[in-house]
């Protein structure tokens, strides 16, 4: 049983075919239109630019904070490491805090205490498509002039409150790399939900060029006028998407259904205190994107993760901490105590979750969990 698989989207094929056959190659066209229409309109977002991945995405959000060097950007250290490197690209300190348990998003009270004069962006990530405490984070951010930027690379088709994920900060960063619900190989989505960031997220998209200003007919020509990249996703990418963008709805049901399956088998074995299962907060909508459970130690997750494989199921870790890593060391610093996500990552485990798995796939995997931490130590545990 794979931890993931890429279930082909035969109507991504023909789109690219039709594509090349029209000759309509270059970025920006009709694909990539369609695919910022469907986003849009699924999230309600002022404007949505599609770019060449989420890490594109969260590289341009720093270049429209107008960040500089000693800027300091709030986030997870559990996490990957495109957030960080983006700040970091502009001379801005990633300052790492702690996570909470059971969703692993921002802990509120660990990102207040570590506002300083510096401080500039918190830039939550929504772990496993359920999301962070958005409201008390908004709070914050308001009481300190603060912009949020989410990292929602695992975050479309879930939402907070009633609202979509990755249109409730001023920016929002979607992925559709292999791994994510939707995928075009590689690709992203810068969303702007700030007004007066519109404008200058297509020039710098557009290699710093007012392109995008001459196309809808604005102007008789573009010209340089700020210092860009060329981040547009690739048309080719674009098409192969949008059948997936089309049924964001049928293919988040689906793998909810599957994240439900797991949730219900899983609950006898966190009774006997085997595991912690994930938590959804009260008003939180998540889209099935993984299912993650806590074991009780590292050295229990490396056995289970073993037997597992000799079992033919293929489970893993995630994030290895940012703020221990070589480069977090050297560039980003801490703030608080962060033993809850040195914990917690330790002892995290992802069971395989992809488009078009059967339901009987999770029953498999669910039945071989049991005896391959039954092998292990026995002592009872809390997942907090």
């Amino acid at each position: 049983m794979p931890f993931t698989r890429v279930q082909p989207c035969s109507d991504g094929v023909a789109a690219i075919a039709e594509i090349v056959a029209d000759g309509a190659l270059k970025a920006g066209g009709r694909a990539t239109q369609r695919c910022a229409e469907l986003i849009t309109a699924s999230v309600g977002a002022l404007a949505v630019l599609m770019v060449g991945s989420c890490t594109t995405a969260l590289e341009l959000s720093a270049l429209l904070l107008d960040l500089r060097p000693g800027d300091e950007v709030i986030m997870p250290s559990f996490g990957y490491a495109s957030a960080a490197n983006a700040f970091v690209l502009r001379g801005a300190v990633p300052v790492f805090v702690d996570i909470l348990p059971g969703t692993f998003g921002l802990d509120p009270l660990a990102v207040r205490a570590a506002i300083t004069p510096r401080t500039r962006a918190i830039v939550p990530v929504h772990y496993a498509g359920v999301a962070a405490e958005l409201d008390t984070l908004q709070t914050i951010a308001s009481e300190h002039d603060l912009a949020i930027v989410e990292d929602a690379a695992q975050g479309l088709g879930a939402s907070y409150a009633g609202r979509p994920l990755g249109a409730i900060g001023a920016l929002g960063a979607f992925s559709f790399d292999a791994t994510k619900n939707l995928t075009c190989g590689a690709g992203g989505a810068l969303v702007v939900s700030d007004p007066g960031l519109v404008e200058r997220a297509e020039w710098l998209r557009d290699c710093g060029t007012d392109r995008a200003g001459f196309l809808r007919g604005h102007k008789s020509r573009y010209e340089w006028v700020e210092v860009g990249t060329n981040a547009a996703l690739n048309e080719l990418a674009a098409a192969y998407l949008v059948p997936q963008l089309e049924r964001l709805d049928q293919l988040t049901a689906a793998r909810v259904e599957l994240w439900n399956r797991y949730h219900e088998l899983l609950a006898p074995l966190e009774a006997d205190g085997l595991l912690g299962r994930p938590i959804v907060p009260a008003g939180a909508v998540h889209n099935g994107h993984a299912y993650v459970v806590t074991l009780r130690s590292a050295q229990e997750r490396a056995g289970v993760i073993e037997r597992l494989a000799s079992a033919g199921v293929q489970a893993t870790f995630h994030f290895v901490p940012l703020h221990s890593a070589p480069a977090g060391l050297r560039y980003g610093r801490t703030a608080g105590d962060l033993q809850r996500t040195d914990d917690l990552a330790a002892r995290l485990l992802r069971l395989p979750l992809w488009n078009g798995m059967p339901l009987e796939a999770v029953d498999r995997v669910a039945g071989a969990l049991r005896p391959a931490i039954s092998d292990g130590d026995l002592r009872v545990w809390s997942a907090s």
